[in-house]
């Protein structure tokens, strides 16, 4: 499944074409991809055309393109897109044949770039698109990364529990979030991602770090791959305790969390197959510089024992056994 960083990459390759463009037409080949639309809403094509989208956002997993209202008292809303297991998001020249499970087409005209169209593919039909409404951050920050998009506006250096609810400018979408993803934690690249609030989170918790770091409305973002990448990295067991764990140490996982997911976004993602790609169709790199995860039977890089894979919740989970001892079971007082 697409994780933080490959949505990033679809989300940042979209972004100079779709942001200012305007939806001219709306074709759905399969109502399956609808899913997550909710007819209260209103007629997913007709929220979609005529509509002119404003950015290409994102938090954690989930993407959204903010919409112009038809009318200024119309409340915002977004189109929300979901990758899932096999989702695409691809950026085509208009008469292009898609030859991929065309599911979607959405058909824009940028006043620079000219008409393109993007094409929701998806094999496994996992992912979605929905129209859905925008509803105010509860901190009071933007609602997720925008991209260049931020570059010079307040939204990026807007201060705790700052709001533009009073007045309404023409940019308050960039305060609010789909009423889908609002549940969804903050992703450890937000910049307005807050460590304590993590920290004093996990430690609060009762279960083993790997089951934190893939809950997402604990944290965002962290899917199978890079979780085993960032727990090799900190030389942690993926049952260790997370109310065991010294603070020190749960700061460096987040360290090591947001260094691996820096890493794999500038290597364009991990590709073990066509089911991921970029808006252009191509596959990111990261999977050459995995330690951990797919790696079992090798050598680790750190001290030469070979990576392990054990089973964890209906998945597996990969490590090396020496550098990531497993913790010591809990003492139970005598009664």
């Amino acid at each position: 499944m697409p994780e933080l960083p490959e949505v990033e990459v679809v989300r940042a390759g979209l972004e100079p074409a779709v942001a200012g463009a305007l939806v001219t037409a709306v074709e759905v080949f399969d109502q399956r991809s609808l899913k997550r639309h909710s007819a209260l809403e209103g007629p997913f094509v007709q929220l979609l055309e005529g509509r002119r989208i404003l950015a290409a956002a994102r938090r954690g997993k989930f993407l959204w393109f903010p919409l112009s209202g038809a009318e200024r008292s119309e409340r915002p809303r977004a189109l929300v897109t979901h990758l899932g297991m096999s989702g695409q998001v691809l950026l085509r020249t208009p008469g292009v044949e898609e030859s991929g499970l065309l599911r979607i087409r959405v058909h824009i005209e940028h006043p620079q770039h000219g008409e393109f169209w993007v094409n929701f593919v998806d094999q496994r039909i996992f992912g979605s698109m929905a129209v859905d409404a925008l509803v105010p951050t509860a901190d009071g920050h933007p609602g997720g990364y925008f991209g260049f998009a931020d570059a010079g506006s307040s939204a990026s250096t807007a201060s705790p529990g700052v709001s533009p609810a009073d007045g309404e400018p023409a940019d308050a979408w960039r305060w609010r979030i789909p009423s889908q993803v609002a549940h969804i934690a903050r992703d450890p690249l937000d910049l307005a991602f807050d460590e304590e609030r993590f920290l004093h989170a996990l430690a609060r918790r009762r279960t083993g770090l790997k089951r934190a770091l893939l809950d997402q409305t604990l944290i965002s973002g962290i899917g199978n791959i890079y979780a085993d990448e960032s727990l090799w990295a900190a030389r942690l067991h993926f049952e260790y305790p997370t109310d065991r764990l010294p603070r020190s140490r749960a700061r460096g996982l987040l360290v090591e969390v947001r260094h691996v997911l820096e890493k794999a976004l500038a290597e364009g993602g991990t590709s073990f197959d066509a089911q991921y790609v970029n808006v252009n169709g191509a596959s990111g790199y990261f999977s050459h510089s995995l330690n951990a995860y797919g790696q079992q039977g090798k050598p680790c890089p750190r001290c030469g024992t070979p990576i392990v894979r054990e089973a964890f919740m209906n998945r597996s989970s990969h490590l090396c056994p020496r550098c990531q001892r497993r913790p010591r079971a809990r003492r139970v007082a005598p009664v």
